[in-house]
């Protein structure tokens, strides 16, 4: 958690009074989940995201609540992103020569690692190891209640045939 305090800090004092703020970002699966199953969390720091934390939705909102953000609405994406990630695996599939003339002579490095990430990163939402969530936040208290949507029923409207928009 040591650099959630200054990035929502900053968040903060970056958003203009009466502003929104939309938060995306993946977490740990559970309170208790310090490291994922089969190494895959010290893999990722090494060869994906150096420097990246994962911590549980609890501590990112008891990190955005100290900096004074008032978290307005959390969705959860985890089973969207599960599913993402595949088509992610399946594209690289798809373009491997592609990749391969752009990562020039470090390409089977980094392609073997990125299947690796994907695949391993796509169970990991499948299992529940990993979340994502997009929080939509303001500063605290801030606004009155008409200042956002109460539901998503404006995401879910159907159009005239009945299909979802």
């Amino acid at each position: 958690m040591s650099r959630l305090p200054a990035y929502f800090g900053k968040l903060n004092r970056l958003l203009k009074p009466g502003g929104l703020l939309l938060n995306h970002g993946i977490t740990s699966g559970g309170v208790g989940n310090t490291q994922l199953s089969g190494g895959m969390g010290e893999f990722i720091e090494r060869y994906i995201f150096p420097g990246g934390q994962l911590v549980h939705i609890s501590v990112m909102l008891a990190a955005m609540d100290k900096g004074r953000l008032e978290a307005l609405d959390v969705e959860c994406l985890r089973p969207h992103y599960a599913k993402t990630l595949w088509f992610w695996a399946d594209a690289l599939e798809d373009h491997l020569d592609e990749a391969r003339r752009v990562l020039g002579d470090r390409a089977e490095a980094v392609i073997r690692a990125y299947r690796l990430y994907l695949a391993g990163s796509a169970m990991g939402f499948e299992q529940g190891w990993l979340s994502i969530y997009q929080v939509l936040g303001a500063h605290a208290r801030e606004l009155g209640a008409d200042a956002y949507p109460f539901n998503r029923s404006y995401m879910y409207r159907t159009d005239t045939v009945g299909t979802m928009r």
